[in-house]
C-alpha cells in the first residue's frame, strides 16, 4: 500500500535518523467540543459526500444483472479459464482477503492450489491490487498500465489505453473492468502459462482457447444461455460474454459504506446524533490529521476523479524498500535484476522510473501486506516508514517487516530510489504517540465497510465450479 504524503513518524527514529522534525499542529482542547464541526468543515471543504458507493447504477445507467454477476463470480473462481489448468483470478483475489491478494508477492502459475499463508510457486512481480470498488477507478493495476483517458473509467469516449498489443482496442467496451477482463488470461505468469503451445499464441489466440473451453462445457452454455440469448439458440460463447461477466461479478463488491461515508451522509438532514456516534473520537481525529497536518489527502485524495476512492489515482515514487524473490518467473529490472522500475515499464521514460499509483485506501484493514511489493505486513509499520522513506530506508529489514523466507533477499540499491523521492515525501513529520494511533484508528476502520469482513466475503466463494475443477483452498 502507499500512504503518499502521511508525513509521520516518532520523534525519536527522527532524532536518530537526523531527519529533520516538524512539529505537526495539534488540534486545540478548546476546540475538543467542535470535533465534528471541524470533520464536517473539512470534509465539505473536499467535497466529500459518502455518497460514492450509492452511485453505481446511475452512473452505469442500468440495473446490475445479478444472474450475470452470479456467472461471473463462478468464472471467477474457475481454473479452466487459465491454460496453465492451476490458476483463477481469485488465486491472486481472494474473497476473504477484500479480493486482494493473500501475498507480499504474487503466486500465479505453479502454485499448490492453497491461497493464504501456505500458497506457494514461483512469484511475480508486485502484490496483487484490491479489485473492492474498482468499478470507480479510472486506472487500474500498480503502474496504471490500463486506463480510461476520459479519466472516468465509465466513458470510453477518449478510450480504454493498454500497452501493446491492445493499446486503444478495446476502447469500444462499456467500462474499464470490462476491458481489463481481456488481459489476465494473456498473462503467462498469472494464467497462461509458459507451454511451448501457448507461448506460439498472441493474445487472441489465447483468447479464442479459453471461449473453446466454455463452449465445450455443457454448463457453461446453459449459464451463459440464461443471459445471452444467442447462446441459448445455439450461437457459441464469444470471449466478450466472458468479460462481460467477470466485469459484472465485479460491479457488485462495492464496498464503500464505511463510519465516514456515514458520518458525511448524516450532516444536515437531522441526524446529528447518527452523525455523532458512527465515528469514534479517535477515527474523527485521525482524519482530521489525514485531512490536515499529516496532508494524505494531498496524493490520497476524495475530490475529483478520485471518486472518493482515496487515491489521486497518479504515480509517485514513495522511496519503498526494493524487494526480489529467490524464486520467481519474472525477471527484474535493473543490472541485478533485483528492481521495480514501475511506470517507466508502461512509458520506456526514465524519469517515471520506481513511480506507482497511489493505493486507494478504502478497506484497507483487510490487506495483509501494504506497498506495490507488500514491503511490510503491518500497518502501523508501513505508516511510520513512509514518510521518513530516507531516514528509515537504510534500517528496513524484511525478516522484522514480516515478510515470507523466500522474501528476505536479494534486495534492490535503495539510493537511486530515494534520490527521486516525491518531494512531499522528503521532509519527516512528527505526531505523538497518541494522534498516531489515532490516524492508524481512522485509516483501520474509520475507511472499513462493515460488510466488508472475512465471514461474510466468504460467502462469495463458490462450493463448486461448472468445469468441476477443483476450487482452491482459502486460508
Amino acid at each position: 500500500m502507499s500512504i503518499q504524503h502521511c508525513k509521520i513518524i516518532v520523534l525519536l527514529a527522527a532524532l536518530i535518523t537526523g531527519g529533520v522534525v516538524i512539529l505537526a499542529p495539534r488540534v486545540s482542547a478548546s476546540h475538543e467540543n467542535s470535533l465534528d464541526d471541524q470533520l464536517s468543515e473539512v470534509l465539505d471543504a473536499h467535497g466529500f459526500t459518502g455518497r460514492a458507493g450509492s452511485s453505481l447504477e446511475q452512473r452505469l445507467g442500468r440495473r446490475i444483472d445479478k444472474k450475470l454477476a452470479d456467472l461471473g463470480r463462478l468464472a471467477f473462481h474457475d481454473t479452466l479459464l487459465g491454460l496453465n489448468n492451476d490458476n483463477s483470478c481469485s488465486g491472486c483475489h481472494a474473497a476473504n482477503k477484500g479480493f486482494g491478494d493473500s501475498q507480499s508477492i504474487a503466486i500465479g502459475i505453479g502454485n499448490n492450489n492453497i491461497v493464504g499463508p501456505d500458497r506457494t510457486g514461483p512469484r511475480n512481480q508486485r502484490r496483487a491490487p484490491m479489485v473492492l470498488n474498482n468499478v470507480f477507478f479510472p486506472r487500474l493495476m500498480w503502474n496504471s498500465r490500463f486506463s480510461s483517458l476520459s479519466a472516468d473509467p465509465f466513458d470510453n469516449s477518449a478510450g480504454f489505453q493498454f500497452p501493446p498489443p491492445e493499446s486503444f482496442s478495446l476502447s469500444a467496451l462499456p467500462h474499464l473492468l470490462t476491458a481489463q477482463a481481456f488481459i489476465p488470461v494473456t498473462e503467462n505468469v498469472e494464467m497462461a502459462g509458459f507451454d511451448p503451445a501457448v507461448l506460439a499464441l498472441d493474445h487472441d489466440g489465447i483468447r479464442g482457447l479459453v471461449a473453446e473451453r466454455l463452449n465445450a462445457n455443457g454448463e457453461y452454455r446453459r449459464l451463459f444461455g440464461r443471459s445471452f440469448p444467442e447462446v441459448r439458440n445455439g450461437a457459441p460463447i464469444t470471449y466478450e460474454m466472458l468479460a462481460r461477466a467477470i466485469a459484472e461479478f465485479e460491479f457488485t463488491l462495492v464496498f464503500a459504506d464505511a463510519p465516514i461515508d456515514k458520518f458525511a451522509r448524516g450532516r444536515g438532514h437531522g441526524r446529528e446524533n447518527d452523525r455523532e456516534n458512527v465515528m469514534t473520537d479517535d477515527e474523527k481525529r485521525g482524519a482530521l490529521l489525514f485531512f490536515g497536518s499529516a496532508n494524505c489527502v494531498s496524493c490520497h485524495a476524495v475530490s475529483g476523479q478520485s471518486n472518493e476512492m482515496f487515491s489521486d489515482f497518479q504515480q509517485h515514487v514513495a522511496g519503498i524498500p526494493q524487494t526480489a524473490p529467490t524464486f520467481g518467473n519474472v525477471v527484474f529490472d535493473g543490472p541485478g535484476a533485483n528492481e521495480d522500475f514501475g511506470l517507466e515499464q508502461v512509458t520506456g521514460n526514465p524519469n517515471d522510473r520506481y513511480a506507482f499509483r497511489t493505493s486507494p485506501l478504502r478497506n484497507l484493514a483487510l490487506q495483509p501486506a501494504f506497498f506495490h511489493n507488500g514491503a511490510f505486513t503491518r500497518l502501523e509499520d508501513a505508516l511510520r516508514y513512509h514518510l521518513n522513506a530516507i531516514g528509515s530506508a537504510p534500517g528496513y529489514d524484511p525478516a522484522a517487516a514480516g515478510l515470507d523466507t523466500d522474501l528476505r533477499g536479494p534486495r534492490g540499491p535503495m539510493a537511486p530510489v530515494l534520490a527521486r523521492i516525491d518531494p512531499g515525501l522528503a521532509t519527516p513529520v512528527v505526531l505523538s504517540n497518541r494522534e498516531f494511533r489515532q490516524l492508524v484508528a481512522f485509516l483501520r476502520s474509520g475507511l472499513l465497510d462493515p460488510k466488508a469482513n472475512e465471514h461474510d466475503l466468504r460467502k462469495l466463494i463458490p462450493l463448486r465450479v461448472p468445469s468441476g475443477n477443483p476450487v482452491h483452498t482459502f486460508r
